[in-house]
């Protein structure tokens, strides 16, 4: 089944909204989604689902309570009071640089303030945690554009970022286990609604600000809003970050037949007026086309450099492929007028991006022009397992050809194998698993 998911953002979108949602849809999904989580955390926190009906809704919520047995908040807050003091904010609005304080009334203050974490030493410890090599990928690509983000904010390197709340321990809880359920779940595609745009402030370290805050905002560049008229602060920036990471702003599903099959609901803490607050997930199957393919419209963007040192065009490329409109950048040495050895560039681009990449290369480059054209690309369909093989997770690109399905393991998943020979058995017998549909977690 090719499943794409549409993200339907009544209320707004969060990390546990996110996640309790795809639990409600894909319950199968739950006990891995808590095991990835124990391998970040372990005994820092521990995590739970539990069932809620807002009397419109049924749905459910994703709970973390820290070691001393302690509820963390950590839904955004949707009831801000407007140009006043008192802020009812909870986890997923404190990130770094927006140390967002909490005020609970008589709720217990967990002093999350002094929670707070470099990006350098979470990213450290989702890679020596002993997670799926897809879910680290997931994990490790969601706080990377919070970090991202963070630092073009504040004028910094990502390295220098440092979390607060987003690096508490409910933070890490919802994107570790929201990029469990996006590697398993074998969703294709996903979309999501027009969000809701919110109002008020926030308060944080920097002073009171607008809501969506400066790094949300950069986040959510490209995304539709609607005001619907309920304050506060309606997508976190981990809801921002989870999305920046799925979805391409400029895509839609309208005028593709599909079959919805199930959907999932999951709240957030707080009371909206007027509206439930959640987050729906609406999980379709997509229709056959007859073709083996799926096709698309991009841009194609070359240009040829001859007078550019090879180190510095090198780092160039990899800024230019690191750009988010840029799926695919390749070079070739050709030769140009009087015999000189030139480097030809090409840049597949999605076509809302095509500008800014232009800039981009003119920017990166000593280029003094580009060449552009719309071309179309067709695409086979594909999926990535992750397949045990004696206690190895090889990750296999499995590929629905016209003659029949193909499969490639991940070279870097064989590495631990002592041997040529033993790599590529390791990689054979990924492959055979994948194709013969054994044992993909």
């Amino acid at each position: 089944m090719r499943m794409q998911i549409q993200l339907d953002a009544l209320g707004g979108v969060a990390g546990d909204m996110f996640l309790a949602a795809m639990l409600d849809a894909f319950p199968d999904l739950e006990a891995g989604a808590l095991a990835s989580i124990a391998a970040v955390l372990g005994e820092a926190a521990r995590c739970r689902l539990v069932e809620h009906n807002d009397g419109v809704f049924r749905g459910r919520r994703f709970l973390v309570e820290d070691a001393a047995g302690h509820d963390h908040d950590h839904d955004h807050d949707h009831h801000h009071h407007h140009d006043r003091h008192a802020h009812e904010h909870d986890h997923d609005h404190h990130h770094r640089g927006h140390d967002h304080h909490h005020d609970h009334g008589n709720d217990h203050h967990h002093g999350h303030d002094h929670d707070h974490r470099d990006w350098t030493v979470i990213r450290a410890q989702l890679e020596a945690a002993p997670l799926d090599p897809a879910v680290r990928e997931r994990a490790i690509a969601i706080f990377a554009h919070l970090a991202e983000a963070e630092a073009s904010v504040h004028g910094v390197t990502p390295g220098e970022v440092r979390f607060h709340e987003v690096g508490a321990v409910d933070s890490i809880a919802d994107i570790v286990g929201a990029a469990h359920v996006i590697a398993m779940s074998g969703v294709e595609a996903w979309t999501v609604s027009a969000l809701p745009q919110g109002s008020g402030r926030v308060r944080t370290a920097h002073g009171l600000m607008p809501v969506p805050a400066p790094a949300t905002a950069l986040l959510l560049e490209g995304f539709a809003f609607v005001d619907d008229g309920a304050p506060g602060e309606r997508v976190t920036p981990t809801g921002a970050a989870i999305l920046r990471h799925l979805c391409d702003p400029g895509a839609a599903s309208v005028g593709k037949a599909r079959t919805l099959k199930r959907s999932g609901v999951g709240f957030g803490t707080r009371t909206l007026p007027g509206v439930s607050n959640c987050l729906r997930v609406l999980v379709f199957e997509a229709a056959e086309n007859g073709a083996a393919w799926d096709e698309e419209a991009l841009s194609l963007i070359e240009f040829e450099i001859d007078d550019q040192p090879a180190e510095d065009l090198a780092l160039a490329l990899e800024r230019l492929r690191a750009l988010p409109a840029v799926i695919d950048a390749v070079q070739a040495p050709v030769f140009g007028k009087k015999g000189r050895m030139m480097a030809s560039v090409r840049l597949l681009v999605r076509p809302d991006g095509a500008e800014a990449v232009s800039e981009a290369v003119f920017r990166e480059t000593t280029t003094l022009g580009v060449r552009r054209h719309e071309v179309r690309r067709a695409v086979l369909r594909r999926r990535e397992l992750a397949v045990d093989v004696e206690g190895a997770l090889v990750r296999v690109k499995r590929a629905e050809r016209p003659g029949g399905a193909t499969a490639k393991a991940e070279v870097d998943d064989s590495q631990a194998a002592d041997g040529q020979a033993a790599r590529a058995d390791l990689r054979r017998t990924a492959e055979r698993a994948a194709l013969a549909g054994d044992d993909p977690t």
